[in-house]
């Protein structure tokens, strides 16, 4: 299967790629210098939540979202329907959801707000994005049938109507085509396999751009749902990407690619580093499997007393400008010392290995051995 290059208005996304989650316009503890200097093609942030904070007549205000976060490479917005589905999910009395769309009030705000199918689509224009995600009615994978039923009739309904909005939008501006974002439909379902066939070949119909998976990929044990998850992928023509929304343990994302996905985003790894998880992998990228093969990823907990006096890089594979200018003894004193700096360099590493995740998955795809070369395009800047 040939790595994949797909042109979009701020540059291009060469798959597989992991996008680190930027929710609020940031990713915590790191600026946008940072990400690229360890590779990171492109982020995804949250229309839920920037619609609250800092506001949508902020972003327009401060020129859309590349430019208030100073990122020029593509951003994807996710829709929100995830997170308003979780907040109401906790407690009923936040907002309810209905054939218009969803009114949530989160918690201590005075103020509720409306995301119909076609806001969600007019505000992810306003910001400037480059992958922009239809409103979607998610639901947990153990939902009753009747639930994931109305699910998916409502997910297919609000697809068609973010794609009419979306269309209307383009025309409006005037937008060439290059500058024209990528439009994507979420399959919902839960974990009945006629639903998720149902919604795929509804919104097939439709047509979009790519497609995302769903609703929480893990059961309640927190394993990855890989009977449904592959099937999902199986119900989309190969050519046509597909997201893994909310897929970010390493394990998960090789899970993933295997089953044919292309893009990944999720916190994991950026919370992982600030709570003092470091990702490491266990030899380097050489061989037919470009090193993803047996035990290849190890955690190193930096409380832990033994690095106490270790000079060494937290990984002997890893380039990030952590490994590069400290040791892991140094990162071990910060992380005692509850120093903000802790944060950025641990951040810095974690993320790092994210990138080179994608650049062995690629690697792997293309079957290279050896040396453990990379896409050019992808060497960190």
């Amino acid at each position: 299967m040939a790595i994949e290059t797909y042109s979009l208005p701020h540059g291009s996304l060469i798959t597989p790629a992991f996008l680190p989650d930027a929710t609020l316009g940031v990713v915590r503890s790191v600026d946008s210098t940072d990400l690229a200097a360890c590779g990171v093609e492109g982020v995804v942030m949250n229309t839920f939540h920037l619609m609250q904070h800092p506001g949508s007549t902020t972003i327009q205000a401060l020129g859309g979202l590349n430019q208030m976060a100073g990122w020029p490479r593509p951003i994807v917005t996710d829709s929100g329907g995830f997170q308003a589905y979780s907040l109401i999910h906790a407690n009923p009395k936040f907002g309810h959801l209905s054939e218009k769309g969803i009114t949530f009030q989160p918690e201590g705000s005075s103020r509720k707000y409306q995301l119909t199918p076609e806001k969600c689509i007019q505000l992810q224009m306003t910001y400037g994005s480059d992958i922009v995600i239809c409103l979607d009615d998610c639901t947990h994978v153990d939902a009753p049938f009747e639930e994931q039923q109305e699910s998916v009739r409502r997910t297919i309904d609000w697809a068609r109507r973010g794609k009419r909005e979306f269309q209307r939008l383009a025309e409006q501006k005037h937008l060439e085509p290059a500058a024209i974002p990528r439009l994507f439909a979420v399959i919902q379902g839960g974990g009945y396999p006629d639903l998720r066939r149902q919604c795929a070949e509804a919104l097939l119909e439709t047509g979009f751009d790519g497609y995302g998976y769903g609703g929480w990929p893990l059961d309640s044990q927190s394993h990855l749902l890989v009977d449904i998850i592959g099937l999902t992928r199986q119900l989309i023509p190969s050519e046509l990407p597909m997201h893994a929304l909310g897929v970010g343990h390493p394990e998960n994302v090789l899970a993933c690619y295997d089953l044919g996905y292309d893009l990944f985003d999720s916190a994991m790894p950026t919370r992982d580093a600030r709570h003092g998880r470091l990702y490491g992998f266990t030899h380097d990228a050489s061989g037919p499997l470009a090193g993803l093969s047996g035990k290849w990823l190890e955690y190193i907990y930096i409380q832990d007393e033994r690095y106490t006096k270790d000079r060494r890089p937290i990984s002997p594979y890893c380039d990030c400008p952590t490994c590069t200018h400290y040791s892991i003894g140094y990162l071990h004193h910060l992380f005692k010392v509850n120093d903000s700096a802790f944060l950025r360099l641990a951040t810095l590493h974690n993320l790092r290995f994210m990138t080179q995740l994608s650049q062995r998955l690629r690697q792997r795809r293309m079957g290279q051995a050896g040396s453990g070369a990379v896409h050019p395009d992808l060497e960190p800047g």
